[in-house]
Formats: C-alpha cells, structure tokens, sequence
C-alpha cells in the first residue's frame, strides 16, 4: 500500500491506494455469495469499457417511479472487476437494510490509478441505460459518495446541478490538487474553478459527514467546504462523527434521518423555489 500526501486543504491528507478484487475471464465479473443483490453490467463510451452494477429494491415494479442514487466509491475499490465497487460504503447498507432504500442504484467503477473525470461520459450513459431500463423518476435523482468518491460528489456534482435533487458527500473534499496525485492522468479544469462550483453548491440541497478522527482525509476538507457553500448563500447540513477513523460511511448510511432527507428532496421544488 502507498500513501500519498497533499495539503491543500490545510493538513495532510493521506489517501490510500489499495489492489482491486479479481476479475473473471475477459475481465468479467466473478459474483461470490455477498455481491448477489447487484446486477452486473458495463457500458462502452468511445471504445472504453466501465463495469458498474445496479441495486434493484425489494418490492420494485415498473408501475410507479423510483428514485436513482449514484454512488462514487473510494479509491481502494478502482478496478475493472465490477465486484469491488459493491464491498465498501452504501454496498454493504443495501445488503444489510434494503428497505431502507427504495430506489434503484447505480454503483460505477473507477479504473486503477485514476479519477471519476476519466469515466464521466461512462456514468453518465448508464444512468441513461438505468432510465431506459427502469422506471426513474427524473426529479429524484442523487449523487453520493466516499472519499475519493465524496471529492467526486463535491465536484462533479456541481457541475451537474440540473440533474441532481440532493448531494450527500461522505469524508471527501472539494478541492481538485487534493486528489490530483492519485490520479494518473490530470484532473485539468474538468469541473470549473473552485468559486464556479461553489456558487452552484449553494444552489442545491447538501447533507455532508465527516469523522472528527478522520486522519485520511482530515475533517477539515469537509468543514471548508460547509463553510464556503454556505458563505455563498447555500446551506449545507454538515454531522461529524466521533471515533469512526476514515470510515464515517457506515454510520453516514445508518443515519435513518439522513436518508429519509435524501430521498425526500426533489429536484422540480428546488427550482421553483429559486424562481420565486
């Protein structure tokens, strides 16, 4: 395992980069006992292929509309096995609870050595594929994420406004030189400058967690950004957890009341409130 250190947001931030899961024959997946609530599946954009995997509810019929949750995994869980993805962070919630989340969700794969900007257009196809395949409802659409994926939900999220109803960032950042050592192709300007994408955050509902002890990814990277948001007319609910370590996901995706905030944000009510 190797550590990289950057302090941009004020302390140093460590961010681990572990080995991906086994893949199968011709990269595909290898499905085990824990991973068999998902459905695996991938999608080619531009002649590159990226695995990802849906959640579908218990109870789900096509005869009403479902909320979409997208979901942004850490750096430990890059690869192309399409599995990985699925272990750490909202994963192991929907095995353990699935009726607390009634929606179908969208679980995609970073490659190796890289950033969610590398595989935008990819997310972005399989949440089309997702609205072919099942009925979503496009006013309840959300973007969460851990770590590295809680920096992609800060980002990315910003620039996608229009399409999100809630973002929920888990022990992440908002600043793109935080994560610009882990990635082996550059982040460049991708997501806008860091006043563009705040202006956009405080347009939009935000719920962000956080470990006190967090030594991977200081506190401080999401306290900033609470911070800046809500400076900029947002306003953001922020909960910081004790004695969690890194691993603030677990209680984030407990947090009954969290959850039940999420999935009652609706995109079409934000926008007439900006209109009146």
């Amino acid at each position: 395992m190797q550590a990289y250190r950057v302090g941009f947001c004020g302390w140093g931030i460590a961010l681990a980069l572990c080995a991906a899961a086994a893949t199968g024959e011709d990269g595909a997946t290898t499905m085990n006992e824990t991973a068999t609530v998902f459905i695996s599946k991938s999608i080619e954009v531009n002649g590159t292929i990226c695995p990802y995997a849906v959640f579908v509810p218990p109870g789900y019929t096509p005869e009403k509309a479902w909320p979409l949750i997208v979901f942004l995994h850490g750096s430990g869980e890059r690869g192309d096995d399409g599995l990985h993805q699925t272990e750490v962070g909202i994963g192991p919630a929907l095995r353990d609870r699935p009726e607390q989340f009634p929606a179908i969700v969208l679980l995609p794969q970073c490659p190796r050595d890289l950033f969610w900007n590398v595989v935008i257009e990819h997310i972005e196809a399989a949440m089309a594929r997702a609205m072919e395949d099942y009925n979503i409802d496009p006013d309840r659409v959300y973007l969460t994420g851990i770590s590295m994926g809680g920096y992609g939900t800060w980002l990315w999220g910003a620039t996608k406004t229009d399409t999100f109803a809630a973002l929920m960032p888990i022990c992440g950042g908002g600043h793109v030189l935080d994560i610009s050592l882990i990635s082996k192709k550059p982040i460049g300007r991708r997501f806008g400058s860091f006043d563009s994408r705040v202006k956009k955050l405080a347009t939009i509902p935000i719920w962000t967690f956080h470990g006190a002890d967090d030594d991977t990814v200081p506190p401080r990277c999401s306290r900033q950004m609470v911070e800046a948001v809500n400076a900029a007319g947002g306003d953001v609910r922020y909960t910081e957890f004790e004695d969690t370590g890194h691993n603030s996901w677990d209680k984030a995706y407990a947090h009954e009341e969290a959850i039940r905030w999420l999935f009652d944000q609706r995109r079409s009510a934000r926008e007439a409130g900006a209109k009146n």
